[in-house]
């Protein structure tokens, strides 16, 4: 098993009394857990413009331990906590990332509670929390412990689950996960910005208790009222307004994933076609999977991104016929663990990314077996081809004519081709071929989703064509 990589983010300010003594506890009392589960531990420390010796102190442990991976970074002038842990998220190259303040209000004896959910993919982030039982710690002041339930249940409301400590130094989480959130706050307000992110992408969250020994302010403790109120708009910012995503494609799709009705709508329509064990090619984080699966005996999700990997098993943990594996469509090798298993094959939004949709539509057909169905749902329209369709990384829009001669070439006996959706051609070709825009309004997504009952009822009758084909192939041999 290959070594589990993980980078310790240390942001620092004015922290020269402690900051040598933190690393040296960072790197001695959890070393017996790193070197059992063989961790390889890179510390990234962020020097948030200290104006004391800090960053002497820290360049002095690495002259004394020179088998310790450790990158110091500066940034000036003072821009805050939350500034210096995106900076060092940003510098992270790893499987997880683990928060640790650089005094000792929090003990690194407590890493193996907070990693091992993550080695063992029990979640995807891990929360250290100072109130869920009796272990050993300080009183906190009693505004100071007020705040912060407030500050939890504020976040706990946003983020749609129920946190004990939001507000807690200590929290671990998937590297890859973290870097592809958007994260702006400067202070203590990344606490709980960084959770609501993650609750937006359905991170499967693990609480553990820890140990904690606060400091009062005379004792160097920084936080203060000001950022208790700076807390509260960074929940109202990120509940209301924060995209999910930082890639743009990504973001679009997570737009569309809460158009609830719209999807229901799709699953309505491909329902008809689902039958025994099936296959799903392209799931992404899961919108139809979780539509679908009723119809199935057996339904295995599969994705490339493994991001959406981790939102799929998230999603589906409590369906006990749905599994969840990597495959890549494009790639015949990757296709061939799934050779003849599937009575139907779903592939919805997927063809029109690959290069080779000929070879594409070759791997869906030699997953079927003989009798099995292929429910292949793809962009109609070339004329429509625009700036959201480059953002989404298509290649192409089909015609009919088209979809039904690919079908044919790799096997299948089309029995249908279905247009579906025609409502939002108009807008389609507005926003991405004349406007030429790079994202979805979520205003225009939500007020479509709340007409889809009127949409359906005349989607038949709309003189234009459809924004999508579905087409049903069957294998008769």
């Amino acid at each position: 098993m290959p070594p589990v990589r993980l980078s310790i983010l240390i942001p620092v300010y004015n922290e020269a009394n402690s900051i040598r003594s933190v690393l040296e506890r960072v790197v001695t009392a959890p070393a017996a857990y790193f070197a059992a589960k063989q961790i390889a531990v890179h510390l990234i420390v962020v020097d948030d413009g200290s104006r004391d010796e800090s960053c002497r102190e820290v360049e002095a442990f690495c002259a004394a331990h020179p088998e310790v991976s450790l990158d110091l970074i500066r940034q000036s002038p003072n821009a805050g906590k939350g500034a210096a842990i995106r900076t060092a998220i940003a510098h992270a190259d790893s499987d997880f990332c683990l928060i640790q303040d650089a005094d000792f209000e929090y003990d690194p004896l407590d890493y193996p509670k907070l990693l091992e959910p993550l080695i063992a993919d029990d979640a995807d982030a891990v929360l250290g929390s100072r109130f869920m039982n009796a272990l050993q710690r300080r009183p906190f002041g009693f505004w100071q412990g007020a705040a912060n339930r407030a500050i939890s249940t504020f976040a706990s409301m946003a983020a749609g689950l129920e946190f004990s400590d939001i507000e807690s130094g200590y929290k671990a989480f998937r590297t890859s996960l973290g870097k592809s959130i958007p994260l702006f706050s400067k202070r203590f307000g990344l606490d709980p910005e960084i959770m609501i992110q993650l609750a937006k992408r359905h991170a499967r969250f693990i609480e553990v208790p820890i140990h904690y020994h606060g400091r009062t302010p005379e004792q160097g403790k920084k936080i203060g009222a000001r950022d208790a109120l700076v807390a509260v708009g960074s929940i109202l910012r990120t509940w209301i307004f924060s995209a999910a995503h930082k890639d743009p494609g990504a973001q679009m799709l997570f737009i569309l994933s809460r158009a609830k009705r719209f999807n229901r709508w799709m699953a309505e329509t491909i329902s008809p076609f689902v039958a025994g064990d099936v296959l799903e090619l392209g799931a992404g984080i899961g919108n139809l999977t979780v539509l679908l699966a009723s119809k199935a005996r057996t339904y295995i999700a599969t994705d490339t991104d493994s991001d959406h990997l981790c939102e799929l098993r998230s999603r589906t943990a409590y369906r006990p016929n749905i599994s969840v594996a990597s495959c890549d469509l494009s790639q015949s090798e990757s296709v061939a663990a799934f050779q003849h298993s599937a009575d139907t094959v779903v592939c919805l939004n997927v063809l029109e990314h690959v290069g080779d949709d000929i070879a594409g539509f070759a791997n869906v057909r030699s997953c079927l077996r003989p009798g099995g169905t292929a429910i292949i749902l793809v962009p109609q329209g070339p004329q429509a081809f625009g700036s959201l369709d480059e953002v989404l990384e298509h290649k192409r829009r089909y015609t009919v004519e088209e979809l039904r001669q690919k079908m044919t070439a790799a096997g299948f006996e089309v029995t249908q081709i279905i247009g579906f959706n025609h409502a939002t051609f108009p807008g389609w070709y507005l926003n991405s071929k004349i406007l030429r825009r790079r994202t979805l309004s979520r205003s225009q997504v939500t007020l479509f989703d709340f007409l889809v009952p009127l949409w359906k009822a005349i989607d038949h009758r709309l003189p234009w064509p459809a924004t999508s084909l579905i087409g049903i192939g069957k294998v008769n041999h």
